[in-house]
């Protein structure tokens, strides 16, 4: 089944391209888009990304984006709670892949912190994000088990962390695979973002979508709390 033949929510815009190069290009140059306009409406601009080894064609193509990079400020939707010169760490990836040429400008809003338990690095997380602007473009991925950001089914913490009125901005989860430990932005810090897109690519992810649009148990598929909202899906085979 093609992704324009499931039966979408009114709130949920798709996009569906022919390859993985095209679809990080397509997403570079709409983010961008959003970008521009943040800055021409308040001289500024927050973009929010989610980690792993799938965004980094996205990244590297947005860098190439000209827009004033200075005025934008980068963070991250979930960190691995690992030192960030670690091959895991989603901030050395984003610094890799997308803080280049002229996106060096832009300012990074890190989640790591290096502290004694992960509890007190989330901790010390969640006071620091209250610096952080309103989110104007926020970028998602997605798991095989329907998680999104850090907010994996099972977490201890994910009932608090899928809370639209949650009184953190950043939680501490754990993940089934390694590194366990990481950081997440809390569903009410995430669907605040004036923008939202979903950048999943294969088969495998558009049947894990079609079991969320099956269902309801947001524990058991936290991507179902961001499916009814406004949402804009970027989708290749």
């Amino acid at each position: 089944m093609a992704i324009s033949e499931v039966q979408w929510p009114a709130t949920v815009t798709v996009h569906e391209l022919t390859t993985a190069q095209q679809l990080a290009r397509r997403l570079a140059t709409d983010v961008a888009q959003r970008l521009r306009a943040a800055i021409a409406a308040k001289a500024g601009a927050v973009l929010v990304v989610s980690g792993g080894r799938s965004p980094v064609a996205f990244f590297q193509a947005l860098s190439e984006e000209a827009l004033d990079w200075s005025k934008v400020t980068v963070s991250l939707a979930d960190e691995r709670w690992v030192p960030v010169a670690h091959a895991d760490s989603n901030e050395g990836l984003i610094r890799r892949y997308l803080l280049q040429g002229n996106a060096a400008k832009a300012r990074f809003f890190g989640l790591y912190r290096n502290a004694a338990t992960l509890d007190a690095a989330a901790l010390a997380a969640d006071q620091a994000l209250a610096e952080l602007p309103p989110i104007d473009v926020l970028v998602l991925g997605m798991g095989d088990d329907g998680h999104t950001a850090s907010l994996f089914p099972g977490s201890p913490e994910l009932g608090e962390g899928l809370r639209p009125d949650a009184e953190r901005r950043c939680l501490p989860m754990l993940a089934p695979s390694v590194p366990h430990q990481r950081l997440s932005l809390t569903r009410r810090v995430l669907a605040t973002a004036g923008f939202t897109a979903l950048s999943v690519q294969g088969s495998g992810k558009l049947a894990t979508l079609r079991a969320a649009l099956a269902g309801d148990d947001l524990a058991q598929m936290p991507i179902r709390a961001f499916l009814h909202d406004p949402l804009s899906i970027y989708w290749c085979p």
